[in-house]
């Protein structure tokens, strides 16, 4: 996950300069240039790409790790790499698309970022897994035991009839009208001044662990779906049915020139997106952020265990 402002809200600058000096012209039949963003699960859903991808007789190149999203978006447009996985939710700002209230669902999101990426840059935006990192309010478990708190209607009802809940967020979390004021209106209630605790920077490792050692009463976290740390943290996720957020489902997007030529990505990659759920990325993503296992070890063995390699 990217640290400071969260990920998926980065404006691409023109005339971005790339990291790395190869040609934009791509050997279309050769290797293909796997790449990802910087965070651990960017990582790690790039090496279970690599993985299914060569299972299935693919070459690769590695280039995972490449840099921050408007880094890797300009390296894939540009045509210095040719795959790489990315978030369905970003193509609202990639596409200058914002308003749209399709990105609030997971289907309708999805097939509209591929229709209009398709069509306007030629970037082909395969099925996406069954998960959503997007931003999101975590609770401590005996908390959500006690209140009966599964999802933010029941936490907007808690809240509003007097719960004592105390929320560790970023101040951008707190703010931003599409944040916590979204939750708010969407849900129907307002945590006062002194049920906020405001940490510098986005970074969602503190507040999960501020409200898991319950500092200065915290019980609550700013949190993203798919955040490693929470169940082994004893935190437990809140469901946004209301869809008070854009859906960001991980999905692979691949140069639709790439994809042409050898079809058979598609069909490396679909079983193993259909397999990473949420409550999956969130234990492949701690076994690396907690446990300090290297992100290609975990993919590996995610792979042998899900059936994945042949």
């Amino acid at each position: 996950m990217e640290m400071g402002s969260p990920r998926r809200r980065i404006v691409l600058a023109a005339g971005l300069a790339l990291p790395f000096s190869r040609g934009a012209r791509a050997q279309e039949r050769g290797a293909l240039r796997v790449a990802s963003k910087i965070d651990t699960e960017g990582t790690v859903l790039g090496n279970l790409m690599i993985g299914a991808l060569e299972a299935r007789g693919l070459r690769t190149e590695n280039r995972l790790a490449l840099g921050v999203t408007a880094i890797v978006r300009a390296a894939l447009l540009a045509g210095e790499i040719d795959l790489y996985p990315e978030y369905t939710g970003n193509g609202a700002f990639f596409l200058a698309d914002e308003k749209n209230p399709a990105w609030r669902d997971a289907r309708a999101g999805y097939e509209r970022v591929r229709a209009l990426d398709l069509a306007r840059n030629g970037i082909a935006w395969l099925e996406p897994a069954p998960a959503n990192n997007t931003w999101a309010i975590a609770v401590r478990r005996e908390t959500a035991t006690r209140e009966h708190l599964r999802t933010m209607e029941d936490f907007g009802r808690w809240v509003a009839a007097g719960g004592r809940a105390k929320l560790a967020a970023s101040a951008e979390f707190v703010e931003r009208p599409d944040a916590l004021p979204a939750f708010q209106s969407r849900y129907g209630f307002h945590l006062r001044q002194d049920q906020l605790v405001v940490l510098s920077g986005g970074d969602t490792t503190a507040t999960i662990r501020a409200a898991a050692e319950q500092t200065s009463g915290i019980n609550a976290a700013m949190a993203y779906g798919t955040d490693g740390p929470l169940a082994a943290l004893g935190l437990v996720l809140l469901e946004d049915t209301r869809g008070a957020q854009p859906v960001y489902a991980p999905a692979p997007v691949v140069r639709a020139k790439a994809l042409e030529h050898q079809p058979a990505i598609a069909q490396a990659l679909a079983p193993l997106m259909r397999s990473l759920d949420t409550p999956t990325l969130q234990r492949l993503n701690a076994q690396v952020s907690l446990e300090g296992i290297d992100a290609k070890q975990v993919a590996s063995g995610y792979l042998r265990s899900a059936g994945l390699l042949r």
